[in-house]
């Protein structure tokens, strides 16, 4: 007699058929329309799609933030964690299944606030993540507070009067962290540069961070219309072995620099400039080792040590009867 048997889609997936990008979609966004997010989310599951990536291989790993609901919206496997810690829990993942494709959603808040020190560890220990920082400049999800890149005079729910401090830079930050491996900027709103970068950064071995600057229309609608309405504000970082324009969009983003992007003073000067947004790779290096590849080729790693350790950690606390 036959049976039917239920499963996720995903779990479902045959490799005797090709995926379509409607494939890769999960249930409907519930962002604002116009939100930044969309563009990202259309430009992952292009990339999807391209690649013919097997959705159980796939894992998306999210905190908390308007971002974060990134893994809702893919079909594949997701884990939608705490606030300030998805990077730790996509470690585990990774280094526990090494054969998965793990990708992290992130905000400005999430990253750089409460999760700062996961992100700078992160970065230096290089595991093999695509990383993508949301970044809108703004606490969005709890309605507009200031956050950590928000700009110096930016009016919110929490800094009436404008906030205090300069806004930190996140490119600097990642740049200046042992083991940076690779590092790129791109905006929301140039949809083929943003995805030739997320597709960069997926072929990268290591930690691939991606900082986009993406549009708020609920709470900040104007504050990237300088750069958007101008596209002379935009520097795009050109190189053989980095992105190159198309002949379309080299007719509107005429501001056009060559880069090599295994130059990290020349990155990190970049990074820096105000006047202009630098989009692009700034910094890519495949030399920097993986830490999984590190503690495995060391034998630190194998799962008779783990288990060992693990044994020995629970005869710790285990309460023998008397003899």
């Amino acid at each position: 007699m036959d049976m039917e048997v239920s499963a996720p889609r995903c779990l479902l997936w045959s490799n005797d058929k090709p995926t379509a990008l409607d494939d890769y979609a999960s249930e409907a966004p519930r962002w604002c329309t116009g939100c930044g997010d969309l563009a990202i989310l259309a430009a992952v599951q292009r990339l999807c799609r391209d690649q013919q990536l097997a959705q159980e291989k796939m894992v998306f790993v999210s905190g908390i933030g308007c971002s974060s609901r990134f893994p809702h919206y893919v079909n594949s496997y997701g884990f939608h964690g705490l606030h300030g810690r998805a990077l730790p829990v996509a470690e585990g993942i990774k280094i526990k299944r090494p054969d998965l494709h793990v990708f992290v959603n992130t905000g400005d808040g999430d990253c750089c606030s409460i999760g700062a020190a996961h992100w700078i560890h992160a970065i230096r220990y290089n595991m093999n993540l695509t990383v993508l920082l949301h970044d809108n400049a703004i606490y969005g999800l709890t309605k507009k507070q200031v956050s950590p890149t928000s700009p110096k005079g930016l009016a919110s729910n929490t800094t009436p009067r404008g906030a205090y401090l300069d806004g930190l830079n996140p490119m600097e930050t990642t740049l200046g962290v042992t083991n940076v491996s690779f590092a790129a900027q791109v905006v929301d709103w140039v949809p083929g540069l943003l995805y030739d970068v997320i597709s960069r950064a997926f072929h990268h071995q290591g930690l691939s961070f991606i900082r986009v600057l993406q549009r708020c229309p609920e709470f900040l609608p104007d504050y990237f219309n300088p750069w958007m309405d101008d596209p002379e504000q935009l520097l795009v970082l050109t190189h053989d072995n980095g992105i190159q324009l198309g002949a379309d969009l080299s007719r509107i983003y005429r501001q056009q620099q060559t880069h090599d992007p295994s130059d990290i003073n020349r990155a990190r000067e970049l990074a820096s400039i105000t006047d202009r947004i630098p989009v692009g790779i700034l910094y890519r290096n495949e030399n920097v080792p993986c830490y999984e590849d590190v503690i495995t080729s060391q034998g630190l790693f194998t799962p008779e040590v783990v288990g060992n350790n693990v044994e020995a950690e629970l005869d710790r606390f285990t309460v023998w009867p008397a003899p």
